[in-house]
């Protein structure tokens, strides 16, 4: 019998804490074929995308969120997610395979719920960030830049109150991508700024990788800058 690359895995909700269903990739379907330079994965088989797969949709209540979400709910945020989400909720079901545009409204309830919920900034840009990715998928240019633009002020907020600590990313990693999203969204200053930052870190053996794309990047930046100064 061939086995599915999707297995159903029962959520609890961190809102109303009812059960629910949702289905997630088997690692040994995950295929990276290739990366791009804010490291949006392309997957070997584009039918089985794990990225559609990183949102939990609560059926019961609406509220959407991932495995970075905080288990703490301060005083009133939940009146408030009642009010702004659940009494607004149609009830229906993530729990199938998803197409894009499903992903892109997961990602998006996601982003909603995580800002009423006051989550971590780093949480919130890598929500923005991904739904950026998805727009990319689809060519939608203006979409795309809309949500790398809020990714990257929303990393800048990150690296100020280094609130990443504690988390997968590292301060290297964070400034890479204020960098990067900021060469992507046209901010070409801001960009040749953080770019510096994160070359600076390999006088303290920083991590390799990240130090050598910030300088590919850099030198894109620089020939970039070099051709808006002729044009004008």
């Amino acid at each position: 019998m061939e086995i599915s690359p999707f297995y159903e895995k029962k959520v609890v909700c961190l809102n109303c804490k009812d059960t629910f269903p949702t289905l997630k990739v088997r690692s040994k379907f995950i295929k990276v074929a290739h990366s791009d330079s804010d490291f949006r994965p392309i997957y070997s088989d584009s039918n089985v995308n794990a990225l559609f797969y990183n949102v939990f949709v609560c059926e019961h209540c609406g509220f959407s969120f991932t495995e970075d979400f905080s288990k703490y709910f301060a005083p009133g945020i939940k009146e408030e997610i009642e009010r702004k989400i659940t009494q607004k909720w149609v009830p229906h079901s993530f729990s199938g395979e998803r197409t894009i545009s499903q992903a892109l409204q997961a990602y998006q309830l996601a982003l909603v719920c995580g800002s009423i919920k006051k989550e971590k900034f780093v949480a919130l840009a890598g929500l923005a960030l991904r739904i950026g990715w998805l727009y990319r998928a689809l060519e939608n240019d203006m979409q795309e830049q809309r949500f790398l633009s809020l990714a990257r002020d929303l990393y800048i907020d990150c690296y100020s109150t280094e609130d990443f600590a504690g988390t997968p990313m590292s301060a290297t990693r964070v400034t890479y991508m204020i960098a990067e999203l900021s060469r992507r969204i046209g901010d070409l200053e801001t960009a040749t700024r953080y770019f510096s930052k994160v070359i600076e870190n390999q006088r303290i053996g920083g991590e390799v990788k990240l130090i050598e794309m910030a300088k590919d990047q850099w030198q894109f930046v620089r020939e970039e800058r070099e051709k808006l100064s002729k044009a004008q």
